[in-house]
């Protein structure tokens, strides 16, 4: 007995992700400000500057503010002054699309469906099921290797 209710809630969590961000997305889309590629990531530009934008193959530094659509925090590099540095295939589809859209110095947050994220398994306990991911991204500088 208590097995299904856990087995409910679970699937309830997942349900109630999509439900939450899919209302968002809805929304979201129409504020001003707010652009959607055909791919359904949804970006708001804060700083846009010009000059080289980065490729697939290419590494890059930036900082980032990731969250969750409710707010929970899961990281902030903005406040730990330490920048990433990762290569643009080795990361989320969604991320990806988003920092090829960006020039270097450029600020954009992007908001993330799950179909360009995690999905529906969630990535461990931090992000759940069919979850939203909302990134606030400065790309610093594309690293040559």
């Amino acid at each position: 007995m208590a097995r299904g209710k856990g087995k409910k809630q679970n699937s309830g969590s997942a349900g109630q992700n999509r439900k939450n961000a899919e209302e968002f997305l809805l929304q979201n889309k129409n504020k001003p400000g707010t652009f959607e590629t055909a791919s359904g990531l949804q970006y708001e530009i804060i700083k846009d500057c010009q000059g080289p934008k980065p490729s697939i193959e290419n590494k890059v530094k930036v900082h980032q503010r990731a969250m969750l659509l409710g707010g929970k925090m899961l990281d902030d590099t903005y406040k730990d002054a330490t920048p990433l540095e990762f290569k643009l295939d080795e990361t989320i589809e969604g991320y990806t699309e988003g920092l090829q859209l960006m020039s270097v110095g450029s600020r954009f947050k992007f908001y993330i469906p799950s179909e360009l994220g995690w999905g529906k398994k969630g990535s461990g306990g931090r992000i759940g099921p069919y979850a939203l991911t909302i990134f606030d991204v400065s790309l610093i500088e594309i690293l040559n290797d």
